[in-house]
């Protein structure tokens, strides 16, 4: 059960290394259980609460609480208890050990609503982001094409003005082509009428024409993925050759995709410079996506997301998804 209190107590010298906080965590643990066992009260359950909830606050897992229990059980179970004891002893150790567990029970069950949370909100950006490329694409297509008729009407009542006219229809073409293409942009018609690998051979091509940096695409699967882990793909993929063309000073780029039994991996590399993560995290201004949202984006559907050096020179950043069988 959860105490009244969150209180953290003291804290660790600030000096102690992995090692010595471990084995401070199985001198506490023990020293609670011993104060439990001998007697089994609310109290000796909030110090098993707060040992466990100061281990999750340390970095330590299920797996290190499930050591320190186990290192623990040798001091109380010595001598072994009498057969009349042994039922007593084994409700309360596991009484004990729930409780110091309780803190990481809560925090899975937080992050699995925040998980949630997160994919839920990615489809109504999806949705959001669906309207706004029809708006782009159809009603904004269909005012300029308004303002055509009007323009050609125009240019019948007023023929000393055709070149004035000619002018503007010209920037007209401009701005529909550039509509055209940033409707695509936020939402291939590629991705859902023909897939990922199609989709990614599109969003190649433009980063080419756009930014004057090839891309290469290659796909070791032809496999159908999910509709969400598809959009999540290839958005992480925009803003990773985004974020290549922009900064990275790179004369080529990949993106390589499998999919490998329950799970799909992505790596979008470059030759570039290189860069150092917290710098792009932290800096000021439009970032797009950017790393805390790419992550956000990728841990929203249980996966993990790494960025490092590339082997020679450049950068390379690799998301893993797992995906249903």
């Amino acid at each position: 059960m959860m105490p009244s209190s969150l209180s953290c107590g003291t804290s660790d010298p600030p000096t102690m290394t992995d090692h010595e906080r471990l084995r401070q965590l199985s001198a506490d643990y023990a020293g609670a259980l011993e104060r439990y066992l001998a007697q089994p009260d609310e109290t000796g359950l909030v110090a098993a609460y707060e040992v466990g909830r100061k281990a999750l606050a340390d970095g330590k897992g299920v797996l290190e609480m499930a050591t320190v229990h186990s290192h623990a059980l040798g001091g109380v179970l010595n001598p072994a208890p009498t057969d009349g004891e042994r039922a007593h002893m084994l409700e309360a150790l596991e009484k004990f050990q729930n409780e110091a567990l309780s803190p990481f029970e809560m925090a899975q069950r937080g992050f699995r609503d925040a998980n949630l949370i997160l994919r839920r909100v990615n489809e109504v950006l999806e949705g959001q982001v669906r309207r706004i490329a029809y708006a782009l694409h159809d009603e904004a297509a269909q005012l300029l094409a308004s303002v055509h008729l009007a323009l050609a009407d125009l240019a019948v009542k007023q023929p000393e003005l055709s070149k004035e006219i000619h002018s503007t229809r010209t920037l007209l073409n401009q701005i529909e082509d550039r509509l055209r293409r940033l409707s695509h942009e936020l939402r291939p018609p590629i991705l859902e009428d023909l897939g990922l690998t199609a989709a990614l051979e599109f969003l190649a091509d433009s980063v080419s024409k756009r930014w004057g940096l090839p891309v290469s695409i290659q796909v070791t699967t032809d496999r159908a993925l999910p509709v969400i882990v598809e959009t999540t793909l290839y958005r992480i993929a925009q803003e990773a050759l985004t974020n290549v063309a922009r900064h990275s000073q790179a004369t080529h780029a990949e993106v390589h995709l499998a999919r490998q039994g329950h799970q799909v991996a992505c790596s979008v590399s470059d030759d570039g410079i290189g860069f150092d993560a917290e710098t792009i995290a932290t800096r000021p201004g439009p970032r797009g996506l950017g790393l805390i949202e790419i992550q956000e984006r990728v841990v929203a559907l249980g996966g993990v997301l790494r960025v490092g050096p590339r082997a020679g020179r450049g950068t390379e950043l690799t998301v893993e998804i797992p995906v249903e069988p």
